[in-house]
């Protein structure tokens, strides 16, 4: 079974959204007749959503379907045993023509309360910022629910919110219960626990093509928000060196690293118990594992198969990618839920 695996590719999913640009036509994707692709789900386990496999004897089945046939070999065990054929991430690329809307996500212990599998953790690496393109992360200072909820019946929740100008190559981790917001401008890669559940807490009242506002989910958002203050700049300390391989998350739900290169890169994955997920941010690249050469170019993903001994790397001229893997070692029976690990990626 092992020798039947290989490095999995994946098409593309779409997603129209009323904020969405389309720059991620720029990179090759061709998602006509959709007028603005906000989102690209790269990698999805969502139900009604799956991704689809692109390449080898794979292709045409589901992520979930291969789950299902190899099991920890394809995922790593503990990964298999917690989520069973659900792959753990959602990964996408996220093209903002429009500010999106002001929203926070629920924790595991909420979502599960609310009838969800899990609340939603994420980050974004920006990979593309324009003159003036702001965000929002958390609050400005420590805020109470009432404050908040004055803010917010008066219209000027923007003042209690901390806002910032990113730039490509910024990284912001944004935990389950920070409000957040991305402005127009800006692309991001986002790697997230597999959830859909947002609450959206304002949306400028902007409407759609028939008139309509989107819902707004202010009384279960309520429950939801951490409201203390940022204190400081939102985005995550880091100093990558080319071909070097440089931590810029880490937390229970996933690990991320950035790697920019510009020659081959071999990596021993023996001791892994999780699969590696190869996204490029940046360039053209390619992943070696198990016999098998797979290109990828700007906004595609390649998966690794948890049973790979080892990975190569390749670039034409130079390129980035986003290595992402689950650190199971310390996993115990129940899913965690702290932010302990947050002090030192946080500034």
């Amino acid at each position: 079974m092992q020798s039947a695996l290989y490095p999995l590719k994946f098409l593309p999913l779409y997603k129209n959204v009323i904020w969405g640009g389309n720059r991620l036509k720029d990179y090759g994707f061709d998602y006509t007749p959709l007028p603005n692709c906000g989102e690209l789900w790269v990698l999805s386990s969502v139900e009604n959503h799956e991704s689809v496999i692109a390449n080898g004897f794979l292709a045409e089945n589901t992520l979930n379907e291969a789950i299902e046939i190899y099991m920890g070999d394809l995922v790593g065990d503990k990964v298999y045993n917690r989520f069973g054929t659900e792959f753990p991430l959602l990964v996408k690329l996220i093209d903002a023509a429009r500010d999106l809307s002001i929203q926070v996500h629920p924790g595991d212990e909420l979502a599960q309360q609310r009838g969800m599998p899990r609340g939603k953790t994420e980050m974004w690496y920006v990979m593309q910022a324009d003159a003036g393109s702001r965000l929002v992360s958390g609050f400005r200072r420590d805020t109470t629910p009432e404050e908040y909820t004055a803010a917010l019946e008066g219209g000027h929740l923007a003042d209690l919110l901390h806002a910032e100008e990113p730039q490509a190559g910024d990284v912001y981790f944004i935990p389950a219960g920070r409000v957040h917001a991305l402005g127009k401008g800006l692309m991001v890669a986002e790697i997230q626990q597999t959830s859909d559940c947002t609450y959206r807490i304002y949306d400028y009242d902007r409407v759609d093509e028939n008139g309509r506002k989107r819902q707004l989910h202010t009384a279960e958002a309520m429950d939801a928000i951490d409201f203390s203050g940022i204190g400081g700049h939102a985005g995550t300390r880091y100093h990558a060196q080319t071909n070097e391989t440089t931590t810029i998350a880490s937390c229970p739900y996933f690990t991320t690293r950035l790697i920019p290169f510009d020659t081959p890169i071999r990596k021993n994955l023996e001791n892994a118990d999780s699969f590696v997920l190869y996204l490029c941010v940046d360039g053209l690249a390619a992943v070696k594992s198990m016999d098998t050469i797979v290109p990828m170019h700007v906004g595609e993903c390649v998966l690794v198969p948890a049973v790979a001994d080892s990975v190569e790397l390749f670039c034409e001229g130079a390129a980035k990618l986003l290595e992402v893997t689950i650190d199971t070692a310390d996993w115990t029976d129940a899913p965690r839920d702290d932010n302990d690990w947050l002090a030192q990626f946080v500034g």
